[in-house]
């Protein structure tokens, strides 16, 4: 069964750093477009950062520009997504999502995903 699953969330104070990770089960990511989605209640899941196979591109939503970064490891067949000097807006659910065929702008910005993960949380407090 082809799955996303990932891991890396949770409590963290204003300036501090997370990893998030999201492995590839049954199928290799090293073929797909991934992205990572926040999801906060109340609104639609938004588009973080999206690195796509198709055309070697990657796209970071403007708020996260300069602090987070999106990366693969295709050996590990994991996407990650190191997040620094973190805010609390940036607290939310984040999801893994995959896809083919398209670009990272789009994938981020039209939410264009075939697959997703089951979510890890991320809380930005003091």
């Amino acid at each position: 069964q082809r799955q996303v699953v990932e891991s890396g969330g949770g409590l963290v104070q204003p300036g501090g750093s997370l990893r998030l990770s999201c492995a590839g089960s049954g199928f290799w990511l090293d073929n797909y477009d991934v992205g990572w989605f926040r999801q906060v209640p109340g609104k639609e899941r938004e588009g973080v950062s999206c690195d796509s196979y198709s055309d070697g591109t990657t796209f970071y939503e403007d708020s996260v520009k300069g602090r987070f970064t999106i990366s693969r490891d295709n050996l590990k067949n994991t996407v990650y997504l190191q997040m620094n000097s973190l805010k609390p807006e940036d607290t939310g659910a984040y999801y893994c999502g995959v896809a083919r065929h398209t670009n990272s702008r789009s994938m981020c910005v039209n939410s264009e995903v075939d697959r997703w993960g089951q979510g890890t949380q991320v809380t930005v407090s003091s």
